[in-house]
């Protein structure tokens, strides 16, 4: 449906003739026309700030309306333009007609309504002010006490043009301060000086003797491309070329400037622009003494460091070098390191026992020093005496290796042979066997117990306790063997023959076997080692005579065993007489010395074939 003008109505309560008449729409608005398809477009117009009539415009026959008419009835609207007042227009909060109250203040001191000059108004509204009014200005501050400028009768005054004099000096004195003149106008006091045109480098000299940075620098745009790198790379070889001439000159003139006010000639060094590696080049006899002085600080701080040291704890005292003269020290059988190092120390070998212990349990090989006598030098540092110490050629000792089958007289003289001392020395010895450790089944006889194997012997050891040392290692192969104590003489005896008698260990079974056989069956051993220990002899044969001596230890005339050893026999004579081959032999000779070949027989017939062997050889060798 629309009116009578074609417009159709807008909104649920759309009409044609708005609450503002004909043209305008519910707000008061100018409706759109026909051919605007939109809101009209607000104007401002003095007339629409007149208060509306309302009640014409709201129905009274609704409870709702007519709450709102009573309700707008209560509260009129007297919007529009409002008169500011004076106050107001003063720009400060200091006026005195400024009110007490904030806009929305409360009157006080029964002022009302109508006491602030912006409660314009409702009737009965207890606020008193409009929503519409402007808003009063800020509290009082700082800035509201600043009072506008007063006028001036010569603010309005004509400004006159004047020329401009070129170079004219300023109007301010030389303390500083404004002259009374104008500006460009003589000072007083100054003389008068003629104006000139400043020229373009004129202000170069008014910087006296400075240099101005950039004074000869050109401004201009920067460059890119190719050629702006080259040009760069042109100026930075000449501007190096340039420092390198002046660099020469420098040091060729010294630069001197004459100083007109004093009369004398100054160098001036001027500031060296070089890069940084130029700068570091140095004179090299410079260098060197330098680190000449640098090593002679270092050296004796070492030094002195030491000789203070060496104040302050004694004990790290400490010779240098590796000594000189000759000294012969003992190190004893358990000796720790600080035991060894205290025994160098009353040597004079070293000054002190720390640096020695110190060196020696930095060096895992000084747990190998042996017990012994060792040649040594004094005042030698604890690393040489060290070192000594872990040489073998300073050991003075001597190594004697005894054979298997030795007797006792042949033994005592090899241990004076090899250790330098007299023979009379170890018989002596030998004679005491109380004193030697001879078990008591040997019936004081030494002959046996000599163990033979490799001894050293220190240059200070006495005779007997060498012999001594031999008894017991002796005891400690017959314990090994696990040998009864009631069965160790006849061991050691038999054991001797088999040791005189064969040459190696597969003959010693075959001999240990004869001699069993034989004794087993009654027969004389007839043994020729025998009849020559009796007669104090060497060598392979016997005689006639020799075979007549009345001895024990002769098994011609003696049936059985000797009373005791013939020799000192060693442990793989030993087991044979453990374990003897087994075999029927009764009877072996020796038919070749030179090699040792020995045949075993069992019968008369037999052993004769095999004597005649040996006497063959005999012919062969008459020197024997």
């Amino acid at each position: 449906m629309t009116d009578a003008g074609g417009l159709p109505p807008r909104g649920r309560h759309s009409s044609s003739g708005g609450p503002f008449g004909p043209g305008f729409d519910a707000h008061g608005f100018d409706a759109p026309g026909p051919d605007v398809p939109a809101f009209g477009t607000p104007r401002y117009e003095p007339g629409r700030y007149d208060p509306p009539t309302w009640r014409a415009a709201i129905p009274t026959d609704t409870a709702g309306f007519r709450r709102v008419s009573g309700l707008l009835d209560r509260h009129g609207d007297d919007t529009g333009p409002l008169v500011e007042p004076d106050w107001w227009s003063y720009g400060s909060s200091d006026d005195p007609d400024y009110p007490a109250l904030s806009r929305h203040g409360r009157p006080q001191d029964g002022g009302g309504l109508g006491h602030d000059p912006w409660q314009t108004g409702f009737p009965g509204d207890p606020q008193g002010g409009h929503p519409s009014a402007p808003l009063p200005p800020l509290p009082t501050g700082a800035w509201d006490r600043l009072r506008p400028r007063q006028p001036h009768d010569g603010d309005n005054a004509a400004t006159v043009a004047q020329p401009l004099i070129p170079s004219a000096p300023l109007d301010s004195g030389r303390d500083g301060e404004h002259t009374p003149g104008p500006v460009g106008g003589p000072v007083p006091g100054d003389d008068e000086t003629d104006a000139q045109p400043l020229g373009p480098g004129a202000w170069e000299d008014q910087t006296g003797g400075l240099d101005v940075i950039g004074a000869h620098v050109e401004e201009e745009a920067p460059r890119r491309g190719r050629r702006a790198r080259r040009a760069a790379a042109a100026a930075r070889a000449d501007d190096l070329h340039r420092r390198d001439a002046l660099d020469h000159d420098a040091r060729d003139d010294d630069a001197l400037v004459h100083d007109e006010e004093f009369g004398e000639d100054i160098p001036v060094k001027p500031y060296d622009p070089r890069s940084g590696r130029a700068r570091r080049r140095r004179r090299p006899l410079a260098v060197l003494l330098a680190l000449l002085v640098l090593s002679g600080v270092v050296a004796g701080i070492v030094l002195g460091g030491q000789k203070l040291l060496t104040m302050i704890d004694p004990s790290s005292r400490d010779y240098t070098g590796q000594g000189t003269g000759s000294v012969e020290i003992r190190v004893q059988d358990g000796d720790t390191l600080s035991d060894i190092a205290r025994t160098l120390v009353d040597a004079g070998v070293i000054a002190s026992v720390g640096p020695f212990v110190d060196a020696a349990e930095a060096d895992a090989a000084s747990v190998g020093i042996q017990p012994g006598v060792y040649q040594m030098r004094q005042q030698m540092s604890g690393q040489a005496a060290l070192d000594l110490l872990l040489d073998p050629v300073s050991r003075l000792l001597s190594r004697v290796t005894l054979p298997e089958g030795l007797t006792v007289q042949r033994t005592l003289a090899k241990l004076a042979e090899e250790t330098g001392r007299p023979v009379e020395e170890f018989q002596a010895a030998a004679a005491d066997t109380a004193s030697l450790g001879l078990p008591p089944y040997a019936n004081g006889v030494l002959e046996g117990f000599l163990f033979p194997a490799t001894y050293d012997i220190e240059p200070d050891t006495a005779p007997a306790d060498v012999l001594r040392s031999m008894v017991t290692r002796a005891q400690q192969a017959l314990d090994e063997l696990q040998i009864p104590v009631e069965a160790r003489l006849t061991v050691l005896t038999k054991a001797s023959l088999v040791q005189a008698e064969a040459s190696t260990a597969e003959d010693m079974g075959k001999v240990a076997r004869v001699l069993e056989n034989r004794l087993a069956d009654g027969m004389p051993l007839q043994l020729d080692t025998t009849v020559n220990y009796a007669n104090g002899k060497g060598g392979i044969t016997t005689t006639a005579q020799d075979r007549t001596n009345p001895s024990p230890y002769n098994t011609y005339v003696h049936p059985g065993l000797p009373p005791g050893a013939i020799s000192n026999p060693g442990e793989d004579a030993i087991r044979a007489v453990l374990a003897p081959t087994p075999g029927e032999w009764r009877f072996f000779v020796v038919v070749d010395p030179d090699t040792g070949d020995t045949r075993f027989g069992v019968t008369a017939e037999e052993h004769a074939q095999n004597v005649a062997l040996f006497q063959q050889w005999l012919r062969e060798h008459p020197e024997g």
